[in-house]
């Protein structure tokens, strides 16, 4: 919402921009006008999508080391040379340089190669402080401070209750956020995928998850069935207090950068099914460079599903995505604490932006 540095700047104002979702997003987003520039954008049809030019190597992105195409936020995958969402992130991102501060809800040890970039390259006044929901816990608040939620659906606590009768680490918890959508035929798909690996399961299924007129989840009754004691489906849940909760060893996400925290937060290793946006990146780093996630293709098939959860639940690769997830946590823990870099880059924030003198 770049926009509000006008208003700022009218009322004689600081102003500071917070980036809610990742830096290696944002940098990504900043790469549109050099596609553009280079001839990448727009596709010149559609079977761009499919004949492998999406996986052309962008050796020239700062910080960003052996990315894709595929890799960047997904609005440039258009053949629309008037593409919206295109024109209006390209925007967005470059108007963020123009504020005093940017806030980016990351911390310095899990993207330090794309904020260094960002530094050195474009904006030296970046203050990673994240995960955002951490650090707020460490600072100094009144009790309804420590309390704070923020969702766009009621929860349902009962979800909590339920992993309390779970074994550690046996669950595969399922949610694809605010607002991805699928098809009827990839939720049937999910749920058989999730059936077949005859692991236990928490399933977040908002009411407006499937595509089309009707927009209802409705799923057979033989899958209910053969899941009935294993399996639970809620529209909504406290996630950040599930992904912590010790009952959860993987977690099947669409790699929204707030659920991506979350569970890094818990320590719980991935399944990514990226939809749109910045989430293609965040999934790419999750694989890569965290090396505690594992991607599924985006056309569903229940196999794979089943044979991902079983590999994330019970192999070896799976094993060493949880002790990376481990070891991220504790950085994350480690960031957001007194004398910790998030901690102290607030602490900057306050002093260097809100407190110094024009």
């Amino acid at each position: 919402m770049s926009f509000g540095i006008k208003a700022a700047e009218a009322l004689g104002v600081k102003n500071v921009l917070l980036w809610t979702a990742s830096a290696c997003g944002f940098m990504g987003y900043l790469q549109y006008e050099e596609l553009l520039q280079r001839g990448l954008v727009p596709l010149k049809d559609d079977s761009y999508l499919t004949n492998g030019y999406l996986d052309t190597k962008l050796d020239w992105v700062p910080g960003m080391p052996g990315i894709r195409f595929r890799d960047l936020p997904s609005f440039a995958r258009t053949t629309d040379p008037n593409e919206v969402l295109f024109d209006f992130v390209k925007e967005e991102t470059q108007d963020c340089l123009k504020g005093q501060a940017i806030i980016f809800n990351t911390f310095d040890e899990l993207e330090h190669e794309v904020l260094d970039a960002i530094k050195s390259m474009l904006f030296p006044r970046i203050y990673a402080v994240g995960p955002l929901f951490k650090l707020y816990r460490n600072m100094p608040a009144e009790a309804e401070a420590k309390s704070l939620r923020v969702n766009l659906w009621k929860e349902e606590s009962e979800c909590l209750k339920w992993l309390e009768m779970r074994q550690p680490r046996s669950v595969v918890y399922v949610s694809f956020g605010c607002v991805t959508v699928m098809s009827d035929q990839h939720l049937i798909e999910f749920a058989w995928g999730l059936a077949n690996s005859k692991h236990p399961f928490l399933w977040m299924i908002r009411p407006d998850v499937v595509m089309g007129e009707s927009g209802a989840a409705i799923l057979p009754k033989e899958f209910v069935e053969e899941t009935k004691d294993r399996g639970m489906i809620a529209n909504w849940c406290p996630q950040e207090q599930v992904l912590s909760h010790t009952s959860v060893g993987g977690f099947l996400t669409h790699c929204g950068w707030n659920s991506t925290m979350e569970g890094i937060n818990g320590g719980v290793p991935m399944i990514c099914w990226p939809f749109f946006a910045e989430q293609q990146t965040n999934c790419r780093y999750l694989n890569v460079n965290w090396e505690m996630g594992m991607e599924i293709g985006g056309d569903v098939r229940r196999e794979e599903i089943e044979i991902t959860v079983k590999e994330l639940m019970e192999g070896e690769r799976g094993k060493k995505m949880r002790d990376k997830a481990l070891d991220w946590k504790e950085k994350a823990d480690k960031a957001t604490k007194p004398g910790g870099s998030s901690y102290n880059n607030f602490d900057r924030l306050l002093k260097e932006v809100f407190l110094a003198q024009d």
